[in-house]
């Protein structure tokens, strides 16, 4: 399957009735997981009848679509207000450890929904099939980074930028669930990360 980039692939924002169902459906996810999503109460909330959601989202995959939609759109948004032409790769990580803490405090029921989609995604074929692109990209913008630190004699010349990436992410992951309420914990955490990837210093 090849990686989502969030440039090239992005689709048009969703807007109008779409962006309120998607919304409503974030919303409901993120409060009783995606075993607890109905339809009704979708379009309760956006204060339509069931039959005016249909013809919106016909089908369960049109609804999963489009929330992954909004979910990409929310992504790129907040990675184009911190741009990162002509950063460092050390920047440019680090702006990842902003957005992530960005989202741990403004927006948690952003990761809480991809986290649901995602556990759902491993019995799911249709999640998985909006889901999985999304999860690969971030894996693979993240090795870059640390391709790029190691190339340019930042990052250390031995890391495994593939094993370094998946390091990162499940480190920003775990940080999500046990961290949201220790920021200083979380930072220390991201500072550990940059330490275990930087060239170390000569003792001479």
């Amino acid at each position: 399957m090849e990686t989502w980039n969030p440039i090239m692939s992005a689709p048009k924002p969703i807007e109008g009735r779409l962006a309120e169902i998607a919304m409503a459906a974030r919303e409901l996810i993120a409060e009783r997981g995606f075993e607890g999503l109905r339809t009704r109460d979708i379009a309760a909330r956006v204060g339509i009848n069931v039959a005016t959601l249909h013809y919106h989202v016909p089908t369960k995959e049109a609804l999963i679509r489009i929330v992954a939609q909004s979910l990409r759109s929310d992504f790129i948004a907040q990675s184009q207000a911190r741009p990162r032409q002509g950063l460092s790769p050390v920047e440019v990580l680090k702006l990842e450890f902003a957005d992530f803490r960005e989202t741990m405090t403004e927006a948690p029921e952003r990761y809480i929904v991809m986290a649901e989609l995602s556990d759902r995604a491993e019995r799911d074929a249709a999640i998985a099939a909006e889901i999985r692109p999304m999860q690969a990209y971030w894996r693979r913008m993240t090795a870059d980074i640390i391709v790029e630190g190691r190339d340019k004699g930042v990052f250390r010349a031995d890391v495994d930028p593939e094993a370094a990436a998946m390091m990162v992410i499940g480190t920003l992951s775990m940080s999500f669930w046990h961290a949201r309420d220790d920021l200083e914990f979380f930072d220390r955490a991201c500072a550990e990360l940059l330490r275990a990837l930087m060239v170390r210093p000569s003792k001479d």
